[in-house]
């Protein structure tokens, strides 16, 4: 294997595939990134056994190919010497035995490879018929919904995120069962069978960084994996086991208390209040919310600092009255989804739910559990 190739072109692809190796591996040759060049490009492969990540650079990107071959080198500092290369154009060069060399004019590294017979097996297996989303519009899914995904292992299907398709409706949430995130989409294309699947979050979030542009992203479920197809990559992931819980029941569908107010308003106020809360021993930043004659009144209280209070002008019912307290962490996060200024905060009581959408959006709901404070 010998060939040339822009410096660039090969960083990006190689920042993309990188993402798939784990400092889990307990298989050495996983801790690699398969370099395959044939007649049509070159392959860049990289797998912990649960995430795939591959990348095709096509020949005409390659600035010289004197011959075909394949080689696993080792990722360890793979992304660092072409970053560091000198030159914007770097040559490789397979050496007798396992050993490449990567050279530029003035610049030379000679590395230790293995041996790609040793690779495993990747099925990359594609549907006749894949579920098709533009780019930013699964970059705005995942933005809204990954961030409640659980980072507890005790519950291993909360640390994905659950996907169902039904006709041409998809469904996204996730939730850590102290909060919850749920975007609808409508599809170009309907699907032609039911689909509910968990896609590990950690995987599903390494996807959301290679995404950079509106173009299509291919979805091709299976029983127990999926795979995107993304400009040039493939990115296959297994999927979690087991049955998403069923969260429908969770959202109320009607409330007591509709609060009308601002997004920055709200924002801020509450932001200012948690500022006190913020002191070691105060994780969960618990703040209040006291609503009375169409005023809300935000407060903290922290023993050994003070107390802060905030008032704002809210539009709500004449007799609604409630106190209630929650994390100002996990409603800051659910705040920052939002994109119209325009919100409603919907309740029904001290003990249940704290449910807030868009006036405009009716595709997204979040949802945060209040805190008892008595």
């Amino acid at each position: 294997m010998k060939f040339t190739i822009e410096k660039n072109i090969l960083l990006e692809n190689l920042s993309n595939v990188v993402k798939a190796i784990s400092s889990k591996n307990i298989i050495p040759i996983l801790n690699g990134i398969k370099f395959e060049l044939n007649s049509e490009g070159l392959f860049l492969t990289a797998s912990d056994s649960e995430l795939t990540i591959r990348a095709f650079i096509e020949k005409k990107a390659i600035t010289n190919v004197e011959n075909e071959g394949s080689i696993i080198i080792q990722s360890d500092f793979i992304l660092d010497i072409i970053r560091k290369m000198p030159s914007d154009l770097i040559n490789f060069e397979l050496m007798d035995g396992l050993k490449i060399k990567i050279f530029s004019d003035n610049s030379q590294y000679d590395l230790n490879c293995l041996d790609p017979k040793e690779y495993p097996s990747l099925k990359l297996e594609e549907v006749d018929n894949p579920i098709v989303i533009k780019g930013n519009t699964f970059k705005t899914i995942i933005s809204q919904t990954a961030f409640a995904i659980s980072t507890q292992e005790i519950r291993p299907l909360l640390t994905g995120l659950n996907f169902k398709i039904v006709g041409d409706v998809l469904e996204c949430i996730a939730t850590d069962s102290y909060r919850l995130a749920k975007k609808n989409i409508k599809l170009d294309n309907p699907s032609e069978e039911e689909i509910n699947i968990v896609i590990p979050g950690k995987n599903i979030m390494e996807l959301d960084k290679i995404i950079n542009e509106d173009e299509d992203v291919e979805m091709h479920v299976f029983s127990n994996k999926i795979l995107f197809k993304y400009k040039n990559i493939i990115f296959q992931s297994n999927l979690l086991s087991g049955t998403y819980p069923n969260t429908s029941n969770l959202i109320p569908s009607e409330f007591a208390i509709i609060v009308n107010t601002k997004l920055d308003d709200y924002y801020s106020a509450i932001d200012r209040a948690a500022l006190i809360t913020q002191s070691k021993g105060k994780e969960k930043n618990i703040v209040k919310m006291k609503i009375k004659n169409n005023k809300m009144i935000i407060n903290s209280y922290a023993s050994e600092i003070g107390k802060v209070e905030e008032k704002l002008n809210i539009e709500t019912g004449a007799d609604a009255n409630i106190d209630i307290s929650f994390s100002a962490k996990y409603m800051l996060d659910a705040l920052k989804t939002m994109k119209d200024q325009d919100i409603l905060i919907l309740l029904n009581g001290e003990v249940k739910p704290i449910v807030i959408k868009s006036i405009n959006d009716e595709s997204l709901i979040q949802l945060i559990l209040p805190v008892k404070t008595f």
